[in-house]
């Protein structure tokens, strides 16, 4: 979709982003003058595989400050972004067979991650019912011998929901009973809207995080995100990290560093809120064209929009939309097999003035559909 957008512009017609899962947003000034600060001083050498200690300090204190958690340094991992992160969680976890539940639909990379590893992805069919999140009896279904893990987001991709900490906390005691691993994917953790934000620290079993500051931060391009690992498990995973990436970017460290305090806080809430402000406009526009949302995203910047009542095949309302209407969105069958051929995903992630010519025009593409 993305390819054949940037062709139509190249053609000269004018394209709404709404396909990309990144933020319209830079990182933030102070952010940027670290990197400047540290690249004038010559801070460009390896550092530790698991990240400036500085860096993995300021973590720590975040969860601290913002959550309430309090979870030892030694035990964060600073990665090249959250696939790194998540590559190496699954390096330290996944041998070959192991099955590793995943829900569908769901970010198209945790099925590939697992593959990477001979791991064999189990999905587990989720659906506006549960938020389209994976829900204690999903799991117990889906469970099996050769189960290892599961890994799901909170707030998910392409959905924009929250796992519910209540169903999270049942669903850990569950797979601790069961000897397995819990993999959290948080990157959208800091984007939540309507409620206080929440991590899964804390909760019973081998619990892992994954996070990013991609989403939140803003730093798409810097490559930099983290893992949080049960303690025993750090030694191995920092093995690991010296052979497949050697270390996370320093210039983006140094600057990830700014990122925790208050100047830069300060412009990502405001953002966050800016997010939300676009939630509430697209989620009723997409309604009023004839689209079904079924579940309000109360997280990340996505809208999970059902289509059927126009077209039964995403794929072709999508690139009609795209072709004729002249805004890209994600067909929901990159998310999984479930009932995605339905679905499209919209990103939130344009100005409003984009947001409201985008919901213009897709609201006469629907009046001809």
């Amino acid at each position: 979709m993305q390819s054949r957008a940037r062709a139509l512009e190249d053609a000269g017609q004018r394209v709404i982003h709404m396909e990309i899962g990144e933020p319209d947003f830079t990182a933030p000034e102070p952010v940027v003058e670290a990197a400047v600060r540290a690249l004038r001083e010559g801070l460009t050498a390896y550092t530790p595989a698991l990240g400036l200690s500085a860096l993995r300090e300021a973590i720590a204190a975040h969860y601290a400050n913002r959550y309430g958690v309090t979870v030892p340094a030694s035990r964060i991992a600073v990665t090249a972004g959250a696939s790194g992160a998540l590559l190496l969680v699954l390096a330290l976890y996944v041998d070959p067979g192991d099955e590793i539940l995943v829900p569908d639909p769901g970010y198209p990379g945790y099925r590939q991650f697992v593959r990477a590893f001979e791991g064999v992805p189990r999905a587990i069919d989720v659906g506006a019912e549960s938020a389209f999140q994976p829900t204690l009896d999903s799991v117990r279904q889906a469970w099996g011998p050769k189960t290892r893990a599961l890994l799901v987001g909170s707030p998910s991709n392409p959905s924009g929901t929250l796992l519910a900490r209540e169903e999270l906390r049942r669903i850990a005691q569950f797979i601790a009973e069961h000897d397995g691993v819990l993999i959290v994917d948080e990157i959208y953790q800091g984007l939540v809207y309507g409620e206080a934000p929440s991590t899964a620290l804390g909760l019973p079993g081998e619990v892992v995080l994954v996070n990013s500051f991609s989403k939140y931060f803003c730093m798409t391009g810097w490559r930099l995100g983290w893992a949080v690992l049960p303690q025993p498990d750090t030694r191995a995973f920092e093995n690991i990290a010296q052979h497949l990436f050697i270390c996370p970017s320093a210039a983006a460290q140094y600057a990830a560093l700014a990122a925790f305090e208050p100047p830069a806080l300060e412009v990502l809430e405001g953002r966050r809120r800016e997010f939300e402000r676009r939630r509430d406009f697209l989620v009723p526009e997409l309604r009023r064209a004839g689209l079904a949302v079924p579940c309000t995203p109360n997280g990340a910047f996505y809208v999970y929009a059902d289509c059927s009542a126009l077209d039964l095949d995403a794929k072709r309302f999508a690139l009609g939309l795209l072709e004729r209407g002249g805004v890209a969105a994600t067909p929901g069958i990159d998310f999984g097999l479930n009932q995605t051929r339905h679905y499209l995903r919209f990103a939130y992630t344009r100005s409003m003035q984009d947001l409201r010519e985008g919901a213009q025009r897709i609201a006469r593409f629907c009046a001809g559909a």
